[in-house]
C-alpha cells in the first residue's frame, strides 16, 4: 500500500474535470449531518500507534448495520482494535484489555437515540478486531455475527433475546492467522448461509526493519515483503457447525484480501465472488454451479487495471451502477492510483471506465477503503460513497500534495458517469478522517438512505441522509423459506415508467462491514413500481405488481 509516483498535471486536471462535472450535474447535492455526538453512541477505536509500525495498527475496522432484536429499527456494531506494547513480545497476541478496547454494540431506541448493550449482549469481544459480517446462519429469524480479528474470529450466535452466545469453539470457525472481511452467502444453494472470511497475509510481531524514507520517517511494511494467504471458507452442516472447505470448493487462491463483495455478474443464477487484494491481481470467482468456483480474474478483466498493473485493492462494491442489468465493480485503492472501476460488459469480461466514468480525476490524489454504491436522493441511480484516508501516518511529512487524514466523497449518479458533489453536501464532508469501514442502511426508516463511518484510532461518526427531495423510494425486506432466510444472493429488478433497477441481497461488501441487508431504491417522480421481479437463491422466480411507494416491504419467498 505504499504510494506511487505523482502524476503530472493530476492538480489541474482534478479542478478543471471537478468544475466541468459540477456545472453538468443535475438533481440536488446531498445534505447529511453528522448526528454521533447526540446519538448516544461514544465510541473510540483503538489503533495502538506504536514506534515499531507494527501493520496492524493502520488497518483500523469494521461496522455493523443490523436489526439484532426485529423491533424494526437498525442497530450499530462496532469492531476494536487492542492494545499493543512497545516493543510487542515476538509470537504474543493483543488482548482487549478493558472496556475501553471492547467491542460495541447498541442498540437504537424508539426515539431514535442508542443505547450501549455491550456488556448485556455478551460482545465485548478478544484480540485486535478487525472486521464483521452478519447473516442468520440457522435460520431461526435473528440475526448472527462473526467478527475476525489478528489473534482468532469469533462467531456469536443470536440468542433471540438481547443476548448473544460464543459458539466459536463449537461451530468450528475460530480461524487462525489475520482475518479481515468475512461474507455470509449460501455457496451451494442449500438453504444454509456459508461463510467466506478473507486473511490479509502471513504477518507476526517479529520486529521487520523495511527502511526508512529519505526524509528519515519509518513507515510501514509494503504488503509485497510479505507472503499471500488462502482464505477460510466454511460451509455450514445444519448442526450447528462448519466444515473448512478452501481447497475442495476451488476458493483457495492465496491472496492479500482486504474486500469481499458478492453478485451474479454473468446472470447465470449462481452467485460469485469478487475478492479485493492489496498489489496483487485482484479474484473473480465464478461460481460453476456444482458446489465449485473457477478464478477468472484475469480472464474477465478485472484482476488489473487498464495498464497491467496491480493495485491496493481494499474495499469494494459490486452493483449495478447503469441499470442495464448486469453488476459492475468499483474497487478502492491507495492515492496515485485512482479508484477502479470496471463496467460489466455482460459478456463475462468487464471494461475499465475509471478515467471515463469520471471516478479517476476525482479520486486520484486519494485513498479509499468502505464504498458502498446507494442512492442517497432517490432519483434511480446509484450514487458512490467513500471512507477515505491514507495508509501512512507520515504521508504528509513524505508527499505533501497526499495526506493521511481525508475527506469523505460523495459522487453523484448522472446515468452518464459521476461527478462529485461532496464539497455541496454537508459539514461532514468537509472534515478530515482517517476513513476505514463504511455500512450503509436506513437508520430512521424515512426512505433516504444513512451511514455509519469508522476511523483509525478515532471515533465512528452516524451521517444522516437529510437531502430534501420530492422523489419517491421502496425498501424491500426479503425473507427466505426454501432459500436462506435472509434471501442472500436473491436478486431484485424493480421497473417503473422510466427506468428499471437492479440489486443483490447482501450484507457483504465496503471494507470490513456489513450493510444492511434490506434493499432500498430510488423510484423518482414513480408513485409506483409497476413490476417488481425477485429470483430467490433457490431458483424460485417471483413478480409483484403496482406497488406503491414510499414503504418498507417484507416479501416472503413463495413455497414454490
Amino acid at each position: 500500500m505504499s504510494p506511487r509516483a505523482s502524476v503530472s498535471g493530476v492538480i489541474l486536471l482534478m479542478c478543471l474535470g471537478s468544475l466541468a462535472a459540477w456545472q453538468g450535474a443535475q438533481g440536488p447535492p446531498g445534505n447529511f449531518t453528522d448526528v454521533t455526538a447526540a446519538s448516544g453512541v461514544h465510541f473510540q477505536h483503538v489503533a495502538s500507534h506504536t514506534s515499531k509500525k507494527y501493520l496492524p495498527e493502520s488497518m483500523g475496522s469494521g461496522v455493523a448495520l443490523f436489526d439484532y432484536d426485529n423491533d424494526g429499527r437498525l442497530d450499530i456494531f462496532l469492531v476494536n482494535g487492542a492494545p499493543l506494547s512497545d516493543p510487542t513480545p515476538k509470537g504474543s497476541i493483543p488482548q482487549k484489555a478493558g472496556p475501553k478496547d471492547w467491542n460495541r454494540l447498541y442498540h437504537q431506541k424508539s426515539d431514535g437515540s442508542f443505547e450501549d448493550v455491550t456488556e448485556k449482549a455478551g460482545l465485548q469481544g478478544v484480540g485486535y478486531g478487525m472486521g464483521v459480517a452478519v447473516g442468520d446462519y440457522d435460520n431461526d429469524g435473528y440475526e448472527d455475527l462473526y467478527v475476525t480479528a489478528y489473534g482468532g474470529n469469533k462467531l456469536y450466535r443470536n440468542n433471540g433475546n438481547g443476548t448473544f452466545t460464543d459458539i466459536t469453539t463449537k461451530s468450528g470457525t475460530g480461524g487462525s492467522g489475520w482475518s479481515t472481511s468475512a461474507a455470509w452467502v449460501d455457496l451451494d444453494n442449500d438453504g444454509l448461509l456459508d461463510l467466506v472470511v478473507l486473511r490479509y497475509l502471513h504477518w507476526d510481531f517479529d520486529d521487520i526493519w523495511c527502511g526508512e524514507h529519505k526524509e528519515g520517517y519509518r513507515a510501514y511494511c509494503h504488503p509485497d515483503t510479505f507472503k499471500a494467504i488462502p482464505p477460510l471458507v466454511y460451509h455450514n452442516d445444519g448442526n450447528g457447525r462448519f466444515t473448512e472447505l478452501a481447497q475442495k470448493m476451488g476458493l483457495a487462491a492465496p491472496g492479500k484480501g482486504l474486500g469481499i463483495a458478492i453478485a451474479d455478474y454473468d446472470r447465470d443464477g449462481r452467485i460469485d465472488i469478487f475478492v479485493a487484494n492489496d498489489s496483487m491481481p485482484e479474484f473473480l470467482y465464478h461460481n460453476k454451479g456444482n458446489g465449485t468456483f473457477e478464478e477468472k480474474g484475469l480472464l474477465s478483466q478485472v484482476a488489473v487495471d487498464e495498464d497491467g498493473r496491480t493495485y491496493a485493492g481494499m474495499g469494494v462494491a459490486f452493483d449495478d451502477f447503469n441499470n442495464d442489468g448486469l453488476p459492475d465493480l468499483i474497487v478502492a485503492d491507495l492515492a496515485n492510483q485512482g479508484y477502479a472501476v470496471y463496467q460489466n460488459e455482460g459478456d463475462g469480461s468487464f471494461n475499465y471506465t475509471t478515467r471515463t466514468s469520471g471516478i479517476g480525476q476525482m479520486t486520484l490524489l486519494h485513498s479509499g477503503w468502505g464504498v458502498r454504491l446507494m442512492d442517497y436522493d432517490n432519483d434511480g441511480w446509484k450514487d458512490l460513497l467513500i471512507a477515505q484516508g491514507h495508509v501512512l501516518d507520515t504521508i504528509d511529512l513524505t508527499s505533501p500534495q497526499l495526506h493521511y487524514r481525508e475527506t469523505m466523497l460523495l459522487a453523484r449518479n448522472t446515468g452518464s458517469g459521476f461527478v462529485d458533489i461532496s464539497r455541496q453536501s454537508g459539514s461532514p464532508f468537509q472534515q478530515a478522517w482517517a476513513g476505514r469501514g463504511l455500512a450503509a442502511g436506513d437508520l430512521d426508516n424515512d426512505g433516504r438512505m444513512d451511514a455509519v463511518v469508522t476511523e483509525n484510532g478515532g471515533p465512528a461518526h452516524i451521517l444522516r441522509n437529510e437531502t430534501k427531495t420530492q422523489n419517491h423510494w421502496l425498501t424491500l425486506s426479503l425473507v427466505g423459506h426454501k432459500s436462506n432466510r435472509d434471501a442472500i444472493g436473491a436478486v431484485v429488478k424493480v421497473v417503473t415508467p422510466n427506468l428499471s433497477q437492479y440489486a443483490t441481497v447482501t450484507t457483504a461488501g465496503s471494507y470490513l462491514s456489513s450493510s444492511d441487508k434490506r434493499v432500498h431504491f430510488g423510484l423518482g417522480s414513480a408513485a409506483l413500481a409497476e413490476l417488481i421481479e425477485v429470483r430467490w437463491p433457490s431458483g424460485i422466480k417471483q413478480v409483484l405488481k403496482e406497488i406503491h411507494s414510499d414503504q418498507i416491504l417484507s416479501v416472503d419467498e413463495p413455497l414454490k
